[in-house]
């Protein structure tokens, strides 16, 4: 067997189209151990191989053919909620989600699912959510379901799953989830612009934070233009359907032409297209154009909060006090932790409070809250009892999957608490004025 320390040769079969992890990759791993108490799972279960270190391990273990991936290996990949803290504290600059991203997508191949889950993951990654017609007739479904009680006999029948499916918020009316105008010109004679993503999950369930973000970018004189293009391609890249992934990235460069910024209030979404070219081979030409592209791409807060001058943005009182926390593709997969607390900082009449160990995980991890409740729900309690012990009456965060794990934790535990997008404070603070009319180039 080759040293652990060799670099790999060309003639080495079990590093060729086996390889799960680029071989460098998994070298950058010094086993320093300041990673295991920042994971979630490891925290949950004290087992090494349920540490980023562990996974890794595992992980070089299957590319140099020392370990065959079964059943427990892919167990252990589909364990991790790729909430990326482990790269905040890593000394070595490990690129875990991007490796971890990679392994999903090999592991495929490798330890396949059985029929049931590749139908379900086949539907869902690439004809649901690419689709805004089918996700606009999954939210009038859904919602008929609430409206007729359905959700509850699903919560009794379905198990863990079903009482997932149950937590779900009230899906607006279809009047309330009209797609954003392709653009609003910004109040006053400024003559900059902003690109904005849509998404798929928000206009379905989170119409308000997409309305919100538009009026506060005009409020601030940014006319919004809003492409209309569906699904961003995180959740499949995440779950490793690269392949799905890049063709929706091709969607991405070809509607978001042009040099504006782009401005995303979904850090999932936002982690991802500020990474797209790694959906590509350096040498392709689309590497680069990828590249351009993430370079343009801006959190929300990133934005507003030097746009905001002076301002202070008074809120309504009985929010107070409120806390914020840190979704983990902001502060981990972005690096962006200053800007939306100073936003916050602008807030008039409202107390803002500390959430104790802000940036670790809240258990939504994209569609992960559905498929493994009862991890989910674990990883969830200790935030539970941090947002109890700072007596605040609503949670602020900064991303859909971050909102509904809140929403639902809360609503379980019987807190009356809300839970709000920063977008809809700065909106609100930005003053109660109408909003500028909407262009005629107005969408379904």
């Amino acid at each position: 067997m080759r040293p652990h320390d060799a670099p790999p040769t060309a003639g080495d079969a079990p590093l060729s189209e086996s390889t799960l992890v680029d071989y460098a990759k998994s070298l950058d791993c010094i086993h320093c151990g300041l990673c295991l108490q920042t994971c979630p799972t490891y925290r949950l279960t004290g087992v090494e191989t349920s540490s980023p270190r562990g996974r890794i391990h595992l992980m070089r273990a299957v590319g140099e053919a020392r370990v065959t991936p079964d059943g427990a290996y892919a167990e252990e990949l589909d364990f991790c909620l790729l909430c990326r803290h482990c790269e905040s504290v890593c000394p070595a600059g490990v690129r875990f989600g991007e490796m971890m991203e990679v392994a999903r997508a090999r592991r495929e191949g490798a330890v396949p699912r059985g029929p049931i889950a590749r139908l379900l993951r086949h539907v869902s990654f690439r004809v649901l959510l690419p689709s805004r017609r089918l996700l606009r007739l999954t939210g009038t479904l859904l919602r008929l379901a609430q409206t007729l009680g359905l959700d509850r006999l699903v919560a009794k029948l379905g198990g863990a799953r079903g009482r997932g499916l149950a937590d779900l918020p009230r899906v607006p009316p279809a009047r309330e989830r009209r797609l954003l105008a392709r653009e609003t010109p910004g109040v006053g004679s400024g003559n900059e612009r902003a690109q904005v993503l849509e998404g798929c999950v928000q206009p379905e369930l989170f119409p308000h934070v997409n309305r919100a973000t538009v009026d506060a970018l005009t409020r601030l004189g940014v006319t919004a233009d809003v492409p209309h293009v569906t699904c961003c391609g995180s959740l499949q890249a995440h779950n490793g359907d690269l392949d799905a992934a890049r063709a929706l990235a091709l969607r991405l460069l070809d509607a978001f032409a042009g040099s504006q910024p782009i401005v995303v209030n979904s850090a999932g979404c936002g982690a991802h297209m500020r990474e797209l070219q790694n959906l590509f081979a350096p040498e392709d030409p689309l590497h680069a154009r990828a590249r351009a592209f993430a370079e343009r791409v801006v959190d929300f807060a990133e934005f507003v909060e030097p746009r905001l001058g002076e301002r202070r943005l008074p809120v309504a009182p009985e929010r107070s006090p409120l806390t914020w926390d840190d979704p983990c593709h902001l502060c981990h997969g972005q690096g962006v932790r200053a800007e939306p607390r100073a936003v916050l900082a602008r807030l008039d009449g409202v107390e803002t409070v500390a959430l104790r160990d802000s940036e670790s995980c809240c258990g939504s991890a994209g569609i992960y809250s559905l498929l493994r409740p009862a991890d989910s729900q674990a990883v969830f309690a200790p935030k539970l009892e941090a947002f109890r012990a700072t007596g605040a009456r609503t949670l602020v965060t900064e991303n859909p999957g971050c909102q509904l794990q809140w929403e639902s934790g809360l609503r379980r535990a019987g807190e009356p608490a809300r839970v709000v997008h920063l977008a809809e404070l700065v909106a609100e603070g930005l003053g109660s004025e109408p909003a500028p009319p909407a262009s005629t180039k107005a969408g379904p």
